[in-house]
């Protein structure tokens, strides 16, 4: 089989809600990335065999498949296609998954993989909220298939991040003191430059916009989503604009165009659970993808898991025993943000630096998504 290596890895700074992101058109936010890696390459765009993009809430701006306009909007050859993943929060990291796939099963040698959201401008959801002009209420009521298996409560991230909390006893204090902590990594790592190889900026976006000052008795004056309830704004992912994408590679590839890998893909799966509970599902995917590699948590020396939520992190971490030293060590969504379609490959160039950084060897990135889904991808750092 075919290896599939990471050329390169790249992602705007991360826009927050009406931030400096906010007035760019998705299609010119993907074209951004897109021109950044092809630069920073050298590769000749016409030899790319697909772009394969992640986007959530695929309308206005966004729709019409974003992956073919972003290329198109960058400048680059009409002969080279475009597809659009959603696989909701990990689209992008599914994208990644699609386009080594395509590279390991001899099908393609160079492939641009990433994603785009623009949600200060399209809000999260609103591909759902567009729907009820058509009658539907949301995906799920009025199937009698969805409503006989799993009724017709609430289906949505909130109540998943609340009984995830419930369920394995997690307690206010806990999602404060990482959330406190995912600020206090992420402005350590901005100070340090820990996110300067991999952020192209644009516009008056030059850094990432998401970290705020913040404290233990900030986030306890805040009140529950629900009455009773342990989750607060503090503890959940920011609303976020951005783009991030990398290039993927074939050896064929790699010694044609005299590419230098910096990782090689040696992992990739997707797996599903309780989709009421919605966000567990990364637990089942790394307990999965460990089993195929062979390898045990402490084989892995960095980890970026979406922090959808403070719980999502912090049962994970409870149930596959990793070390919370090696989990986000540069802050993670709550302080950096979470711009939906390009969260999975803008996580996986911070994985990528890291690693170099530190001189580790494996990296594992896994998402939590919407319907109770999660993809898993490790990477193997390649010595420069």
């Amino acid at each position: 089989m075919t290896e599939a290596y990471i050329v390169d890895a790249v992602r705007t700074p991360i826009g927050k809600k009406k931030g400096g992101l906010s007035g760019v058109h998705p299609a010119d936010l993907g074209a951004h990335v897109i021109k950044a890696v092809v630069e920073r390459t050298g590769i000749d765009p016409g030899d790319v065999d697909d772009v394969v993009f992640g986007c959530v809430d695929a309308i206005g701006g966004q729709a019409g498949n974003i992956a073919r306009t972003a290329w198109l909007a960058a400048g680059y050859p009409q002969h080279v296609p475009g597809v659009t993943v959603d696989r909701q929060c990990g689209s992008s990291q599914q994208a990644l998954h699609f386009g080594a796939q395509a590279i390991m099963s001899n099908t393609a040698d160079l492939i641009i993989a990433g994603g785009v959201q623009n949600m200060s401008q399209i809000p999260i959801s609103s591909a759902m909220t567009a729907g009820q002009q058509y009658g539907f209420d949301t995906p799920f009521g009025g199937s009698t298939g969805w409503t006989e298996r799993y009724g017709s409560d609430e289906v949505s991230q909130f109540k998943g991040a609340e009984m995830i909390a419930d369920k394995w006893d997690i307690s206010r204090e806990e999602l404060e003191q990482w959330a406190l902590q995912s600020h206090e990594r992420a402005k350590a790592a901005i100070a340090a430059g820990r996110f300067d190889n991999e952020t192209v900026p644009l516009g008056d976006a030059t850094v990432d916009e998401g970290p705020r000052e913040t404290s233990l008795e900030k986030m306890a004056s805040l009140q529950p989503l629900v009455e009773g309830g342990r989750l607060t704004a503090a503890v959940a992912s920011q609303i976020s604009d951005g783009a991030s994408a990398v290039l993927l590679a074939s050896d064929e590839a790699v010694k044609k165009y005299g590419l230098k890998p910096r990782a090689r893909i040696h992992h990739l799966s997707a797996r599903g659970d309780d989709p009421i509970f919605m966000l567990t599902a990364p637990i089942p995917a790394t307990q999965y993808a460990l089993e195929k590699t062979g390898l045990t948590i402490d084989d892995i020396d960095l980890i970026e898991i979406n922090e959808a939520f403070a719980p999502v992190v912090l049962a994970w971490i409870k149930e596959i025993g990793a070390d919370p030293a090696k989990v986000n060590v540069n802050g993670g969504a709550i302080a950096l943000g979470h711009p939906l379609g390009a969260t999975g490959t803008k996580l996986m160039s911070t994985l990528l630096n890291e690693l170099e950084r530190t001189g580790g060897r494996y990296g594992l990135l896994t998402i939590c998504e919407g319907g109770g889904t999660a993809n898993v991808t490790i990477i193997e750092r390649l010595d420069s």
